[in-house]
């Protein structure tokens, strides 16, 4: 990417072959000296959308710097490397968050343990990149005493409160408004479909662990979708089409929310999936889509559930798992209670929150 000049009043962007002439207003959006821009916030001093009839008197490229006077009257000196990092931000982040599809062979998982000064650290920015490559992270060694997954949550961002409080307790108590509160096993499912929005990332913290059983168990539900795409292209089409209600009752709330299990973005790209059969409604469709629905739905469960595509690991004391609720299911085996305690502890965050801790970790170590 290079930046020139023309008639000394037109500022053109030339990338690869593409030429474009960046616009007056654009550019003077972007001054930055004390008197435009406030130094504690960034936040501009002038509201732009007043701006009309802005045009460049004169523009010189002086050390990096485009020395530059507006019809308004402002002058100011725009770094050019501030403007190669705007076009370049976005496809470097994308780039970086871009996820790794895997299956039961996955192997290149890094280990991540706390320390003091973890959420500042180099080791945290390893950690926020490792959790968008494959969907997860684990955490060993995270403090088990006052509720810690409180401070370690809203040191990424800030905890999504739900009906179940800021914070959750995992383990097998009488009269549960949730099968999560039973020792019974869960398969792959995704949280909360019946929320809106649904939650983005879930924490879960093992504070005891007495029992045998209880093993976590993880499926890459990206990969899952795009296997289906490629050997039962019409069971994947019929999941990208069909919205399906999820509901959640007890005695205080009843919660609902509509979507597809496969749910694709503007460029047909895979962008969430939703599986939670416990508490789905399929809506009356003619018979025959429903075949179609019910033998794709039957499918896809199949293979979550498949050697192939699980994973299954043990959480200890200490061990705090982070997923993406948009591209992971993930579930538990059976245990049994009179073994010893259980006791996980979980809560919601939002992307915003692991984005805006990325960017924040990539200013300063990068």
């Amino acid at each position: 990417m290079k930046i020139e000049l023309e008639q000394n009043n037109k500022v053109f962007i030339f990338e690869g072959s593409n030429k474009w002439e960046l616009h007056p207003i654009w550019l003077r959006e972007r001054v930055s000296e004390k008197e435009h821009l406030d130094k504690n916030t960034e936040q501009r001093l002038f509201d732009p959308s007043f701006l009309k009839d802005i045009k460049i008197n004169k523009v010189n490229i002086i050390n990096k710097l485009l020395d530059i006077e507006f019809s308004d009257g402002v002058k100011s000196k725009i770094e050019i490397d501030k403007i190669e990092k705007e076009f370049n931000s976005d496809a470097f982040l994308k780039d970086l968050i871009k996820p790794v599809l895997w299956d039961s062979n996955l192997e290149d998982i890094k280990n991540f343990k706390f320390k003091d000064n973890f959420f500042e650290s180099d080791e945290m920015l390893e950690l926020l990149k490792s959790f968008y490559k494959n969907g997860f992270v684990v955490i060993s060694n995270v403090p088990t005493k006052n509720n810690f997954i409180v401070k370690f949550a809203n040191s990424i961002g800030s905890i999504r409160r739900t009906n179940f409080g800021e914070y959750f307790n995992v383990k097998s108590k009488p009269n549960p408004n949730d099968l999560a509160y039973t020792p019974l096993p869960l398969s792959p499912h995704t949280d909360n479909p019946y929320r809106k929005p649904i939650p983005n990332i879930q924490l879960l913290h093992c504070i005891e662990n007495e029992v045998s059983g209880g093993y976590s168990t993880l499926v890459d539900g990206f990969s899952v979708a795009e296997s289906l795409k490629k050997n039962h292209p019409n069971f994947f089409k019929v999941l990208t089409e069909v919205k399906v209600k999820f509901r959640f009752v007890d005695k205080d709330v009843v919660l609902e929310n509509v979507g597809q299990l496969i749910e694709l973005d503007e460029e047909n790209k895979i962008k969430q999936v939703r599986f939670s059969t416990r508490l789905d409604f399929v809506p009356a469709l003619e018979k025959e889509k429903l075949d179609l629905y019910y033998q794709a739905r039957n499918k896809i469960s199949e293979i979550y559930n498949s050697d192939k595509f699980l994973i299954k690991f043990k959480l200890m004391p200490g061990d705090l798992l982070m997923m993406d609720n948009y591209r992971l299911l993930h579930g538990r085996t059976e245990f049994n209670p009179n073994e010893g305690n259980r006791f996980l502890q979980g809560c919601y965050i939002d992307y915003d929150s692991s984005e805006g801790k990325l960017r924040h970790l990539l200013r300063k170590f990068i």
